[in-house]
């Protein structure tokens, strides 16, 4: 993702501390969960990820991008499905991008970001609900945020629209998708 593409958000009062932060990806996740034949919900994430926090008096942004290939729902099987035509089609679509267009305060530690949220080749608006969880330095003297989000999509407004009724009415894959992240970031010099 280029740098000089993205707005920042106009100035906002927050409460992450200003500075570049890098998304620790050891120490981080990007998941998702699904419900599957309407009645359990599976859990899925991506291990190979990417992310910057920008936070400076005059403004605020966040981007990133997941490596689709590396989708985990602890099932082979499902995960090369997840990687064919059906669903993510990783050979033409190799990369899920993140770019904040808004960041706005809600009170206390709460805040959410509207975003571009690119999958599949598919670029739509979502927001996200996030908390700032704390600022602490690690023992090797690195800064660290924690900040979490989460948000529904829509699969099918990716692209996404592989599935089989069931008798009962229900699906194999639901169309709803829960995304959540969890981020540990390290400033930067």
């Amino acid at each position: 993702m280029s740098d000089t593409a993205t707005p920042t958000s106009p100035a906002l009062t927050t409460p992450l501390p200003t500075g570049t932060w890098k998304v620790d990806p050891i120490h981080s996740s990007v998941e998702f969960h699904v419900k599957h034949l309407g009645i359990a919900t599976v859990k899925g994430q991506f291990k190979a990820f990417e992310g910057i926090l920008e936070i400076g008096d005059s403004g605020a942004r966040a981007y990133g991008t997941v490596e689709v290939a590396s989708v985990d729902t602890r099932e082979p099987q499902r995960d090369e499905h997840l990687r064919s035509a059906d669903f993510f089609e990783v050979e033409s679509f190799p990369q899920i991008t993140f770019e904040s267009t808004a960041i706005r305060p809600l009170g206390g530690d709460e805040f959410e970001i509207d975003a571009n949220l690119t999958i599949h080749g598919v670029t739509n608006s979502v927001t996200l609900k996030a908390e700032f969880e704390g600022a602490e330095t690690d023992p090797q003297g690195n800064d660290r945020v924690g900040v979490s989000a989460n948000t529904q999509i829509s699969r099918g407004d990716y692209g996404m629209k592989f599935n089989a009724a069931l008798g009962s009415g229900n699906v194999v894959v639901s169309d709803k998708v829960k995304i959540l992240v969890d981020v540990s970031a390290v400033k930067q010099a």
